[in-house]
């Protein structure tokens, strides 16, 4: 394929526009922040599908992608590079690249909320209304257990030879088979570095005296109790079960009951710790960037001593597809180290492909060292993925969860 050299117009006009997309988007909900706007209904819904008994086996839709160079892409908001116009540069150039039209609908706000809206498409092998979505990896797992998603062909995603050896075999999909990601991040703390001026180094250190009624932390389950987890020297990754979720929970509950957490939100943190009615959190890494980039460089952001969390959002080409191999040619674009490290000086999150940070470093030395956006094998070293739940288990943890959300 032709790619666009790094002094392209259009990629330089990114780099220029990047700073003034940072302090827009600080403002406005982020793509994690959307986690916790749908509110508990679609959680509790999405819950109570999840269903433990017998699956049908589907059949993928014929593919007509020779005939019908058209595909639909639903995936979250602020995750495309976007120019003035409101139009897609990357996307664009793909379009014009493979002659496939794209239609892409910023159409995920949650993950539950999403899943509650097609699951019954799914589970019949019917068209969702999309050839491609990216959700994040927890809700892909459950997709994949079900059999609802299409086994990719690598032969025509060649590119996947630039994919991370980190994120290269998950639990739910190893060899990724069935999903390619497509953008990631941390889950760490941070604090304000004018009223916590001596910084943090661990979660227990929210738990300090000094910040009583000025923490907060997550509405997203797997990230709040994942850092508090790991905080217990629990491996998040590898075998552990109900006791040492129960102990997480303990903490959990007492930090709340005895108000030393403030608040339990999504992206709304955000606006709590700029207007100062909390000084830390447990929060998303891309977050704190925009919001330095707005707000004038006063929070610090930290993977705790014990770890932090590790999640991505990833593709998947639902069962009722019938343009596999256009989705796959996306794929397949967006894996050019070149167009990934374009991509990547808009939306500021973890990027998958090997080879995107040297391209980085045409477009702008700086970004090309930002651990939250080209970690290198220390820092990922040092995150964790929060392992695959059954669906008992994803029923019974996110529940109690969600009691002392409800209650606080």
């Amino acid at each position: 394929m032709t790619l666009r050299p790094p002094q392209d117009p259009m990629i330089l006009q990114a780099i220029r526009h990047s700073q003034a997309l940072q302090r827009a988007r600080a403002l406005s909900l982020s793509r994690r922040g959307f986690l916790g706007a749908a509110g508990f209904g679609a959680t509790a819904l999405a819950l109570a599908a999840c269903s433990t008994g017998e699956k049908k086996e589907l059949t993928p839709a014929k593919d007509v992608s020779a005939t019908e160079k058209t595909l639909i892409w639903d995936n979250w908001p602020a995750y495309m590079d976007e120019d003035d116009d409101g139009n897609y540069p990357t996307l664009m150039g793909f379009e014009d690249e493979s002659g496939i039209t794209v239609t892409y609908n910023v159409a995920v706000d949650d993950n539950n909320s999403y899943y509650a809206k097609v699951k019954d498409q799914l589970a019949l092998g019917q068209d969702i209304g999309a050839d491609t979505v990216c959700l994040t990896d927890w809700m892909v797992a459950r997709l994949v257990r079900n059999g609802y998603v299409q086994e990719l062909d690598h032969a025509k995603i060649p590119n996947i030879a630039n994919l991370s050896p980190s994120f290269a075999n998950p639990d739910f999909d190893e060899g990724r088979h069935l999903s390619l990601p497509w953008q990631g991040g941390f889950a760490g703390i941070c604090w304000n570095k004018e009223k916590v001026p001596a910084g943090l180094k661990s979660v227990d250190d929210l738990w300090d005296s000094a910040l009583k009624g000025r923490v907060g932390v997550l509405s997203e389950m797997r990230d709040t109790m994942g850092l508090i987890m790991l905080s217990q020297g629990v491996d998040i990754t590898g075998e552990w079960g109900d006791d040492e979720y129960a102990n997480a929970m303990d903490v959990f509950t007492k930090q709340v009951d005895d108000g030393q957490i403030r608040n339990i939100k999504g992206n709304a943190y955000l606006n709590d710790l700029q207007s100062e009615d909390t000084f830390a959190a447990i929060c998303w890494s891309g977050d704190i960037t925009s919001l330095n980039a707005q707000a004038g460089d006063k929070w610090e952001f930290a993977i705790p001593d014990a770890g932090g969390t590790l999640w991505n959002d990833t593709f998947v080409v639902p069962m009722g597809s019938a343009h596999k191999e256009n989705a796959e040619a996306v794929m397949n674009y967006y894996y050019e180290p070149e167009v990934a490290a374009e991509l990547a000086a808009w939306v500021n999150y973890v990027t998958p492909v090997v080879g995107a940070k040297e391209a980085a470093v045409a477009l702008d030395p700086e970004l090309a060292e930002n651990q939250l956006i080209f970690p290198d094998e220390e820092t990922l070293s040092t995150v964790h993925v929060f392992r695959t739940l059954t669906p008992q288990e994803e029923n019974d943890y996110q529940a109690q969860f969600q009691k002392v959300l409800l209650g606080s």
